[in-house]
């Protein structure tokens, strides 16, 4: 079945079906063993991102907000890497993620969500709005101070949380609907490279309620966000370099007069 599931994909990609009765078909009839779902959107354009039309879009939206809500676990696109993702105030549905994964339980997740006041609710900002602005959408992840509206399951190993605004517009959309944020990881077996296509996680499948394949991601070069820990007033550090450093850093210190931290607070 698996190899069955493998050469749909296959088939998806080369001969680009996007239709909503394919995806449907795709999901339930050539993956049913696995209650896998794998859902294709539109290929990307040569002036932006992958698109969402009014049936195809909503269709694959509704499937994947479906799953979430019943403490699933879905891959999905964003602008850097793929991703698993799961309601982030869903205790169950975070303990699956790290199983899923194999990931280290003192390892933290980040959140996702659709829109720049999102992140007051859940995380203590202690930076202008403006900078929130400058950076997000876009592949950078921000370290806060966590709020007491964040999910005390969620890293309490820690009182930092990461949040992201992918630049994807499925994302937003489904961070929209969803009403509340996403727990986001990459999609790949912890401590090995992160992907840029949907069949080089295949192995995760059978675990997953919903892939959605967004096609190939970006320049494919599997860094991941650039993560900056904002959580000091008038300082920044950087976790993990990522794509985005240089542009980054260049907002922090030249915009906005933030100067590197290192060590210990």
């Amino acid at each position: 079945m698996k190899l069955v599931c493998n050469v749909a994909a296959a088939l998806v990609k080369s001969r680009g079906f996007h239709s909503s009765a394919f995806a449907r078909w795709l999901g339930t009839e050539m993956c049913k063993e696995l209650k896998t779902k794998v859902l294709r959107l539109l290929p990307p354009t040569s002036n932006g991102p992958t698109l969402l039309d009014e049936t195809d879009g909503a269709e694959i939206l509704r499937c994947t907000v479906k799953a979430l809500k019943e403490s699933h676990i879905v891959a999905v696109p964003t602008d850097t890497i793929y991703g698993l993702a799961c309601l982030a105030q869903n205790s169950e549905a975070i303990r699956k993620t790290y199983d899923t994964k194999g990931r280290n339980g003192q390892k933290p997740l980040a959140i996702c969500v659709g829109e720049i006041q999102d992140i007051y609710k859940y995380c203590k900002v202690k930076v202008k709005r403006e900078l929130l602005c400058d950076l997000l959408p876009g592949p950078v992840t921000l370290v806060f101070e966590r709020s007491e509206e964040l999910n005390t399951d969620l890293n309490p190993f820690t009182s930092l949380v990461g949040v992201r605004i992918p630049d994807h517009p499925f994302m937003r959309q489904l961070c929209q609907m969803c009403g509340e944020p996403l727990a986001l990881t990459s999609a790949n077996i912890s401590s090995q490279t992160s992907t840029v296509e949907v069949h080089e996680f295949q192995e995760l499948w059978p675990k997953l309620a919903v892939v959605v394949d967004g096609g190939p991601i970006g320049g494919q070069s599997r860094l991941g966000s650039t993560v900056v820990d904002l959580s000091i007033p008038g300082k920044y550090s950087i976790i993990r370099p990522g794509c985005a450093l240089s542009p980054t850093v260049d907002v922090l210190e030249h915009k906005y007069g933030l100067s590197e931290h290192s060590g210990e607070k």
